[in-house]
Parts: C-alpha cells; sequence; structure tokens
C-alpha cells in the first residue's frame, strides 16, 4: 500500500482550512501553518454559495455549516436607492435548490477547524522562505522551524510570501472604493426581512445587508469612493457618521438601519490581473494568493473553496514527485480560467451596482437579467470537473 503524500498549507484562513479538510477528507496527510498566534476572523460576513456549499456538505460538514449559517432566500432584492425594486436577487441553483448561507467568517472558520485532525494546525509560524528538490519541497518559519512536505500550497493572502516563488510579484490594484461594513443585532432591527439579501444602487456607491448566526445579526456594507487609497484591512475602525452621510437621502429602510449603527469598520478594495502562472513544481497559490477578486459577486470565499476540493481530488492517490507535479499542472489548467471569469464578472457587477451607467434602463436590465450568471456560478461543481480532468492525458507542460 503505497505512502501517503504529505502536503504542507500556508495560511489558516478559510481558503487554506478549506482545502486542508478537503484534503484530508480524502487521506492526504495536511500541516497547517498560520502566522498569528490563534485562528481567527474578525466580524465580517460572507456568503457560502451552492457552488461551495456542495462541496463542503459532501466532506460532511453540512450540518455544522446549517447550525452557524442563516438560510438566505425570501424577499431577497435589488433597488434603486429610493427604494424603488429592480429586481429578485436569485439564491437557488437551476434545480431549485436553496445553498445559499449568510455567513459569519468566525463561525465558517471554526467548522472548518474543528473538522481537522487534532495536531495538524500550526499556529505562530510566519514563513519566511521557500525551496524545492527532487525529493520534496522546504519551508522555513521566522521561528526557525523548517518543515518537509512532498507539496506545499500558498493560502497565504492577496500580499502572499509565496507567490514570488512562482511569479514575478506584481502589486494589488486598489479599485477606488472603502467598504463600511459591520454586524448589528437582529432585535435592534425587528422590522427587517430575516432571510434576506438585499442590495441598494446608486449614484457611484452602493449598500447591502443580509443576515448571519442564523439570523441572529444582520451584516452590512456600504461601497464608498474614496480619492485615496484606503488599507486593504478588515480590523481599521471605520468613521460611523461618515458612513450615515455618504447615504443620507437614501431609501429610509437603509438611513433608518445607519441611524442604528455605533461602530463600524473599513477596508479597500483590491484585486489583481490573472496571474500567468499558479504553480512551480511542487508549490501551487490558491484562494487570494492566486486570483484575489473584489466583492461584487461574493465569491472570493466560495472559489478558494473550489481551489480546495480541485487540489484535493487531483492529488489523491499520488506517490511521488511526477505524479505530484502533473496533478499540480492539472490544477492549474483546470482553475485559471473560471477564476479569471469570475474576477472579470466581479469588476462588471461593481459597476453596475455603483450605477456607471448614462442610462440606468440598461443597468436595471442587466441586474434583473443576471440570474443567468448567477445560475451558471450556481451550478458549476468542481468536484465533477476534476474528475472529468483526471480522465485526460497528462497535462503538457
Amino acid at each position: 500500500m503505497s505512502k501517503s503524500i504529505q502536503v504542507a498549507i500556508v495560511g489558516g484562513g478559510i481558503g487554506g482550512l478549506a482545502a486542508a479538510v478537503a484534503l484530508s477528507y480524502r487521506g492526504i496527510q495536511v500541516a497547517v501553518y498560520e502566522q498569528s498566534s490563534v485562528l481567527r476572523e474578525v466580524g465580517a460576513g460572507l456568503f457560502v454559495y451552492p457552488n461551495s456549499l456542495r462541496q463542503l456538505e459532501r466532506i460532511g460538514l453540512g450540518e455544522a455549516l446549517a447550525r452557524v449559517g442563516a438560510r438566505v432566500g425570501q424577499g431577497s432584492e435589488y433597488y434603486r436607492m429610493d427604494g424603488s425594486v429592480v429586481g429578485k436577487i436569485l439564491t437557488t441553483d437551476s434545480s431549485g435548490w436553496n445553498g445559499m448561507y449568510g455567513m459569519h467568517r468566525a463561525d465558517l472558520l471554526k467548522v472548518l477547524e474543528d473538522a481537522m485532525p487534532a495536531g495538524s494546525i500550526h499556529t505562530g509560524h510566519r514563513c519566511i522562505g521557500f525551496s524545492q528538490d527532487e525529493a520534496g519541497a522546504s519551508l522555513t518559519f521566522d521561528n526557525g522551524h523548517v518543515a518537509r512536505a512532498d507539496v506545499v500550497i500558498g493560502a497565504d493572502g492577496i500580499n502572499s510570501v509565496l507567490q514570488k516563488y512562482v511569479v514575478e510579484p506584481s502589486a494589488p490594484e486598489y479599485a477606488g472604493f472603502r467598504a463600511y461594513r459591520g454586524l448589528i443585532s437582529s432585535d435592534r432591527i425587528p422590522e427587517w426581512r430575516r432571510e434576506a439579501h438585499q442590495v441598494w444602487m446608486g449614484d457611484g456607491k452602493h449598500f447591502m445587508v443580509f443576515p448571519v448566526r442564523r439570523g441572529e445579526m444582520v451584516n452590512y456594507v456600504g461601497f464608498v469612493p474614496t480619492t485615496s487609497e484606503t488599507a486593504e484591512s478588515w480590523s481599521a475602525v471605520g468613521d460611523r457618521d461618515e458612513l450615515a452621510a455618504s447615504f443620507a437621502g437614501w431609501d429610509p429602510r437603509v438611513t433608518g438601519l445607519l441611524a442604528k449603527v455605533e461602530t463600524c469598520f473599513w477596508w479597500g478594495l483590491f484585486d489583481r490581473k490573472p496571474l500567468e502562472k499558479w504553480v512551480n513544481g511542487r508549490l501551487a497559490l490558491l484562494g487570494d494568493a492566486a486570483h484575489p477578486m473584489l466583492p461584487h459577486l461574493g465569491q472570493g470565499a466560495n472559489q478558494a473553496i473550489e481551489d480546495g476540493t480541485a487540489l484535493a481530488v487531483l492529488l489523491q492517490g499520488c506517490a511521488d514527485g511526477d505524479s505530484v507535479q502533473d496533478a499540480l499542472k492539472r490544477y492549474e489548467a483546470l482553475r485559471r480560467p473560471r477564476t479569471a471569469m469570475v474576477q472579470a464578472e466581479a469588476r462588471k457587477n461593481g459597476l453596475r451596482y455603483d450605477s456607471k451607467y448614462a442610462d440606468l434602463g440598461q443597468r436595471d436590465r442587466e441586474i434583473a437579467n443576471s440570474a443567468m450568471l448567477r445560475k451558471s456560478l450556481y451550478d458549476y461543481d468542481i468536484e465533477k470537473e476534476a474528475i472529468e480532468l483526471l480522465r485526460l492525458g497528462p497535462v503538457s507542460a
């Protein structure tokens, strides 16, 4: 019986842990190295959509996610800034499956952490170097530790340390917007639609809300243009009064919610043009290290989860350096076109949300018809695609 390969993942965020769980589920030995002293995610919400939820359910996480997520469905709509309805927000795939949760990032991270084998997550390890040879790969950390593995996955974010070992580094591109975000207890806004994802669009900015944590909290995000670059930070404290002033005169539902906000945070929006390469020998990039994207389709974490599933399927059964490197080539060939498309569509959707149209009627028609794009995203099954790719011959260099 062949020995399982060993995989080292740099980065203990959602993408890194999702990949680790998927790999472990398929019998592959995994070690995760996180630079922070503890695993943590700040209080921001995200969506888990059907394209990633079906993958997480297949590896046994369905019940845990249902306990902490907020099902999103009824009442989900797009509006103009005055509250007039533009169209419905799709919350199902083509089969009608409502596999969509609003999720607190910390809750999702905890579900993934709890699914990992004991002792497989190593905190306080900041990666400072990578090398590889015919026998394997080595990681060095600032605490002096050196780790050996057959495969290294760089899941260390938009400012990835490992990216430079794959491609010439390029700076992330600032989108010209800062996002104010925060959480508010549902008890403080009892009139709010408990299952609804709602988006208001107008005059160069947009505002959205959706439920998280079993519907006990509402996550809100206001996207506002800036003349100066804002740091890409989830934890920078924002100006609550500036946020409220940015949406003055909008639909009373928006201004009413903002009147109850006491504190908020902000972060700058960045992405990067698609990388030419994701893989170098035994090293592969994943998630924001490979394809940072704007949040206007809500697919960032979902695409990272797809990445991890693809890697797990393609690496299962690998036993030597040649098979590992072929699997990583297949991974890049499979994932780069899809994530490049999602990156581009996220940019386009941001322009729609921010009303960058001479004719808002055209914008409204595109928004109302966006269900076709959403269905194509939600129907995609990365596990099936990866299995199909395994039936093909070796990937050319």
